[in-house]
């Protein structure tokens, strides 16, 4: 199995104005693939289910076969239905956390935002609801958008749609979101059940412990192999998407830290860093690291509106966007180790 779960599959390049240029050596998420290529072909489907062989998730084929808009408690209801029926031959059923919903996206293609060779039916370009709680407004939910790839948190008492998630690889491939506690659509903590995925769930790959070693001026992430600047925010001021761009080009100049391969992430990579057991910031160890700002740029373009790059938002972890030519987000850098740990690494069984 490969696990190059922290690459996308934007393959273009665009300048600030959202024309598609050479990719050359912008540094960009399409030119400076980061990762080994996911499976090809990625999806296997079986009878009413679909395999996805990067994630070592199953997903029901019909994308909404609860058909109808649903409350967040409402959404949880349809799970413990599906799963007293066996439902698509099954009974462990869940509806999937954040991470589990936004690795089907592609951030390459719109209206649905999913991978080309998707084999899935009844897409909603719409939102869907996540198990996953916003760990400082435990009254809302995280939803991602499938027509654009957003994504936000809304009030769990709002209609989104339902796609059923389980495991069907024996080890779990997919990291957890983070979060270890349950709550009620009140925003109250409960007890877990099997319908939700917290950070240390059978059903997600293990954070380790400790997460980040230190060397000095850098980390490194073992759940991922990335290092990361301690400093996350090298130009000390928000700047533009080009000038993002630039400034970790300039560090590639004088080997900063030791190293010449610094990038601006991809917005997965970004999305790593979440923890959705932690708020303001939503990073993980965020005491760790220095500097922390509530708003950063990706190298990734938005597909749906490419004068827009994607962006992480810290405060709670949204992914938004980010118009190119105001300087509006900040710069942090990440490159990828050699140490082999981590799921990152391209990993054959």
């Amino acid at each position: 199995m490969t696990r190059p779960l922290y690459t996308t599959d934007q393959t273009l390049c665009y300048d600030a104005a959202g024309e598609i240029i050479p990719c050359g050596s912008t540094l960009q998420d399409g030119a400076f693939k980061t990762g080994p290529p996911w499976p090809d072909p990625r999806f296997r489907i079986e009878n009413e289910i679909v395999l996805d062989r990067l994630t070592g998730l199953a997903w029901t084929r019909h994308a909404a076969p609860a058909e109808f808009p649903l409350s967040w408690e409402e959404a949880i209801d349809y799970i413990r239905e599906i799963n007293a029926e066996r439902a698509f031959g099954s009974g462990d059923w869940r509806l999937p956390n954040r991470r589990e919903l936004f690795s089907l996206v592609s951030h390459a293609n719109i209206n649905p935002s999913l991978p080309a060779d998707h084999p899935f039916t009844e897409v909603f370009s719409g939102y869907y609801w996540t198990a996953t709680t916003c760990a400082r407004l435990p009254g809302q939910a995280w939803y991602v958008h499938m027509g654009g790839a957003r994504l936000f948190k809304g009030m769990k008492h709002g209609s989104y749609m339902v796609w059923p998630v389980r495991n069907y690889e024996a080890d779990p491939i997919l990291p957890g979101a983070g979060q270890s506690t349950c709550y009620a659509a009140s925003g109250d903590p409960i007890p877990c059940g099997g319908v939700t995925a917290g950070r240390k769930s059978k059903t997600a790959f293990p954070w380790p412990e400790p997460r980040f070693s230190d060397e000095s001026e850098v980390l490194t992430d073992h759940l991922t192999g990335l290092m990361w600047t301690r400093n996350a925010d090298i130009t000390e001021a928000p700047v533009s998407w080009n000038t993002a761009l630039e400034a970790v080009a300039a560090m590639n100049d004088r080997s900063a830290f030791g190293f010449d391969d610094w990038r601006l992430p991809n917005i997965r990579e970004l999305e790593s860093l979440t923890d959705m057991g932690a708020h303001s910031p939503a990073i993980a160890s965020a005491s760790r690291f220095e500097n922390i700002r509530e708003f950063y740029w990706s190298s990734t373009t938005s597909a749906y509106d490419p004068p827009y790059a994607w962006t992480l938002y810290t405060v709670d972890g949204n992914i938004g966007v980010g118009f190119k030519r105001k300087a509006d987000f900040h710069v942090w850098p990440v490159r990828k180790t050699a140490f082999g740990r981590g799921i990152y690494a391209d990993e054959t069984t």
